[in-house]
């Protein structure tokens, strides 16, 4: 009985406590609903169950910590009072909507918040005092709304803050000393700020201070003050006039240089006019380069290499891949062992050409042949080496085959031109899917997509890794992540990095937001760095976010670093793609996923698993999801409710 004793004791204690932490759920359950009533009708919220069962809504210890309403299609003023009550919120986020007037007052009593996103609404008015005193806050984002007055020097009071963000808003007045010891995202750019940029913010670079008339480094320098003169008792003025003359001759020589500069912007407007003339009209002009770069402006970034032609201008397709006159000066392409030979030289450069777009190695063309034939032919640039070193190592990428790397078919060396003839893949590139046309329209790609292609993209590198330990691919990012018809991963540009001058294609431009720390030489690109490459496009699929780019990436710093600072918050979920989060079922999968990432982008290469295991890895998460397939496609079956269609790949 005395070892009983306690244990009654606990029961009761425990079972005493749980009806006074129903009030709290309740009273959080009434603040929400008031916040659906005064700006968003449009949540489905079923207030028969729970409110931690509520879309956008987490809770823990019984009360209310996150609130995630982003493009949830709110509008209006919030009511003061609707927050009064969610005092446990640790994330509030409600971007992307509609919201306006000032920010509730009530939202003072939500001390424990740490990440505030109120970007791109239409609040306005001052930032209210109690934002200073909101002392857990490490990401406030107010950014594209309406904001106006003076940006308050008491946020120094925020001593705990990583991000800032008051972009695209109507703040007036200088920039305060702002002195906070974890500031590591700041933007002020595009206000009506001026004066001159406090010493501590110069880090965060030119683009957070862009659109006004700050100055100061990183933007101009401030102009100087003029010290006035000793001055006669006579003297009506205590600064020195600037000659007559002089202003005349300054503005005379001004003119003058804007003519000349006007006159040489017609001419080479007019020499490139003749040149792009001289080009297209091919049946006259046989030995013109239409494939040349200036012929074809494009970036491979942005679309890919083999990505679909459907976005490339009517007046970038010609009627001829025609080259230099030296490569047709009787030699032929070279094709590989198995490739159908259903073409030759002469024909490929008759062939119709469409700019695909310009990527590390080259410029990329979709050639249709007269057949009917279709291929993605790669015109390289900056290659160093010659005719025999070229050929073995084409040689050598073009004898790697696998089911997930893009066959090369045939290649040709000459001088002046140098040309690889791939397969092409009608899907493009990962990275157009992943961020092209994010609008209304767009089809979603699901997780069993994503981590098919995660899982075929990391069979292409690890068998390339098992070629030896000197081989690598060099060059891994989305836009070299093409895709089949049926969404299944080939990856293309392997075994080109050795063929490229690096100091024609520095590394740092050809994988920006790829390449791992170590990296400083194009031609030395080991396969702990591959990994890290890799890593990083795993955090691109997670995330939907593409690596270092400011304006997509609203963090504005490259993926592993922000994802690590997310996640050190325990703030995981809002790391997910929205397009990724209606799969609740899959969120142990996507976390462990986002852990193989963060393992591939470790800081050490010695700390990166090898590619054999990441496939392993991978394996094992498409493994459950296939289980659970099964599982519920034989539930359909033993039912009476069988004849609804499985679903498709992309939801």
């Amino acid at each position: 009985m005395a070892a009983a004793l306690p244990l009654s004791l606990l029961l009761f204690i425990l079972v005493s406590t749980l009806p006074l932490s129903k009030p709290d759920l309740e009273g959080d359950r009434a603040a929400l609903l008031s916040l659906r009533n005064s700006v968003g009708r449009a949540l489905q919220w079923n207030q028969s169950q729970s409110p931690c069962l509520w879309q956008g809504v987490t809770c823990e210890g019984n009360r209310v910590t996150v609130l995630r309403l982003p493009g949830s299609g709110l509008a209006g003023q919030i009511p003061v009072g609707a927050f009064g009550n969610l005092t446990h919120l640790r994330t509030l986020s409600l971007r992307f909507n509609a919201l306006s007037g000032p920010l509730p007052s009530d939202l003072a009593l939500c001390t424990d918040l740490r990440n505030l996103y109120f970007q791109h609404n239409q609040f306005s008015g001052e930032i209210p005092p109690f934002i200073s005193r909101l002392q857990n806050l490490v990401r406030l984002n107010l950014a594209g709304n309406n904001f106006s007055g003076e940006i308050p020097a008491s946020l120094n009071s925020l001593t705990r803050l990583g991000t800032l963000y008051l972009e695209d808003n109507k703040f007036t007045g200088e920039i305060p000393q702002l002195d906070l010891p974890f500031l590591m995202q700041f933007n002020v750019s595009f206000n009506a700020l001026n004066g001159s940029i406090p010493a501590k913010l110069v880090k965060h670079g030119s683009t957070a201070f862009e659109g006004m008339s700050l100055c100061g480094p990183p933007l101009a320098d401030c102009p100087k003050t003029t010290t006035d003169t000793p001055i006669n008792s006579g003297s009506h003025s205590g600064r020195k006039k600037f000659p007559a003359g002089a202003i005349a001759g300054i503005v005379v020589g001004a003119v003058v240089i804007l003519l000349l500069i006007v006159l040489v912007i017609l001419y080479s407007k007019r020499k490139r006019s003749s040149k792009r003339t001289r080009a297209v009209d091919i049946s006259t002009m046989k030995g013109t380069d239409v494939a040349s770069d200036k012929a074809f402006p494009g970036d491979g970034e942005g679309g890919n290499i083999h990505g679909s032609a459907a976005a490339i201008p009517k007046e970038e397709t010609v009627s001829g891949l025609v080259p230099k006159p030296e490569i047709s000066g009787g030699k032929k392409l070279v094709f590989f062992p198995g490739a159908q030979r259903t073409f030759d030289l002469e024909e490929l450069l008759r062939a119709s050409a469409e700019v695909l777009g310009k990527g590390s190695f080259g410029t990329a063309y979709k050639a249709v042949l007269e057949m009917g034939t279709v291929v993605a032919v790669k015109r390289l640039k900056d290659v160093v080496i010659g005719h025999r070193e070229y050929a073995q190592q084409i040689e050598k990428v073009g004898s790697m085959t696998h089911e997930n790397l893009v066959p090369l078919r045939a290649y040709y060396f000459s001088k002046d031109e140098k040309l690889l003839v791939y397969d092409y893949m009608p899907m493009g590139s990962l990275s157009a899917l992943l961020h092209g046309n994010r609008g209304a329209g767009r089809t979603p790609l699901n997780w069993e997509t994503r981590s098919g292609i995660a899982l075929g993209a990391a069979r292409a590198i690890e068998y390339l890794h098992s070629q030896g330990s000197t081989v690598s691919h060099g060059n891994i990012k989305s836009s070299n992540i093409l895709l089949t018809k049926d969404y299944e991963a080939r990856v293309s540009d392997f075994g080109l990095a050795q063929l490229v001058s690096s100091s024609a294609s520095p590394t740092a431009n050809r994988v920006i937001g790829y390449r791992a720390p170590e990296v400083t030489d194009a031609h030395k690109i080991s396969q702990k760095a591959d990994v890290y490459s890799f890593g990083v496009l795993l955090l691109e699929l997670l995330t939907g976010k593409p690596p270092s780019h400011s304006l997509t990436n609203e963090e504005g710093v490259d993926l592993p670093r922000w994802v690590q600072s997310v996640v050190r918050e325990e703030w995981t979920a809002e790391v997910f793609d929205l397009e990724l989060l209606r799969y609740q079922n899959v969120e142990e999968d996507m976390v462990q996923l986002l852990q193989l990432a963060m393992d591939c982008a470790a800081q050490y290469p010695d700390q990166r698993p090898s590619m054999r295991e990441v496939v392993q890895r991978i394996e094992e998460l498409r493994k459950s999801l296939i289980d659970e397939a099964e599982h519920n496609s034989s539930q359909r079956t033993t039912s009476v409710n069988d004849s609804a269609p499985p679903p498709s790949v992309l939801d």
